[in-house]
């Protein structure tokens, strides 16, 4: 229902706008038409005042021929420039309108999301401590749903902390403190604390010991964590992740490979938009909120590197982030 209402407001907004701009240049093209008409009337008018037989008739026409050029001139010259500045404020009005309309929708779509995503850990953790309230559970079936609730309150925490902090981020009143840090180390505890986390999912490792980077250490975990976190939530339960980290001459890059449906070509940049969500059904059945890949991004950026995205063969996606190396 919502979308459909959008699409409908879409469609209002557009024919009202192609009728305004089409109404404006039509005015703009008789407003043109009336005066060339009327300068060339006026020439006529003046070149029937002059007789032929008048001594001074050759440099009276000229006159008026140059007199008339001269409005004909200013005439183009004031039209194309009206023209222009209409062309260029209707094209800046369009886009914009339709990014506002689109961010719209987009940051409804990310309250749903996000609604969906508190409302599952606090229904599960409270089952899970009315289970333990109501029943006499066995010392080990306690702990699994302890475990369980506590996973549950930190992807919590972990959302509650995306969300402030992508506000941060774009306002630009987060600061970050950057030091000597070991992305090798970042790495392989990112990894540890997802295959215990998820203990069923085969994440493999390729990772180079004792690189080294200029960064925040918990911006830099939490950009490696939405990436990992990102490949496991796409690619099939049954197919392995891997996360490499190489040092070559001159950079660092560190990739996470999935065998998930991959990433069209069109949309490599848009993943990275703030509440962007790719639209196949895959990626809509799928839990998230738009902002991982957007928060990756920006960190990467505060910390002057590179993201991006290669193609996985036969299927899937390899995002790879770079970075200068720190100093010896």
């Amino acid at each position: 229902m919502g979308q459909s209402l959008q699409k409908k407001r879409l469609a209002l907004i557009t024919v009202v706008y192609w009728f305004l701009l089409l109404y404006l240049l039509a005015a703009l093209s008789w407003w043109f038409i009336e005066l060339w008409q009327q300068n060339e009337e006026m020439y006529a008018f003046k070149k029937d005042l002059v007789h032929p037989s008048d001594p001074s008739f050759a440099l009276v026409m000229k006159k008026i021929t140059d007199e008339r050029n001269r409005n004909m001139a200013q005439y183009i010259g004031e039209g194309t420039t009206f023209l222009l500045l209409t062309l260029i404020g209707a094209s800046f009005v369009y886009r914009a309108t339709r990014r506002q309309i689109r961010m719209n929708a987009q940051q409804q779509n990310f309250m749903m999301a996000v609604t969906h995503e508190l409302k599952t850990p606090i229904a599960v953790a409270k089952l899970n401590l009315e289970t333990l309230r109501k029943h006499a559970l066995d010392p080990e079936k306690q702990q699994k749903i302890i475990s369980t609730t506590l996973q549950e309150t930190n992807r919590l925490n972990d959302l509650c902390d995306n969300i402030l902090l992508s506000s941060q981020l774009e306002s630009g009143g987060f600061s970050m403190l950057k030091e000597k840090c070991n992305l090798s180390s970042l790495a392989g505890e990112s990894v540890q604390a997802f295959r215990l986390r998820f203990p069923q999912r085969i994440i493999e490792t390729a990772v180079e010991p004792e690189v080294f980077i200029e960064a925040d250490m918990l911006m830099m975990k939490l950009a490696i964590n939405n990436l990992v976190e990102n490949a496991l939530k796409y690619a099939p339960p049954d197919k392995p992740i891997r996360v490499m980290l190489e040092k070559g001459a001159g950079f660092v890059e560190l990739t996470v490979q999935d065998q998930g449906p991959g990433i069209a070509d069109e949309e490599k940049l848009k993943v990275f938009d703030r509440f962007y969500r790719i639209g196949h059904e895959k990626t809509r059945l799928t839990k998230g909120t738009g902002l991982g890949l957007y928060l990756t991004r920006k960190i990467v950026e505060d910390h002057r590197g590179k993201i991006f995205i290669r193609d996985n063969h036969p299927t899937g996606s390899n995002f790879v982030i770079r970075f200068e190396p720190a100093a010896a």
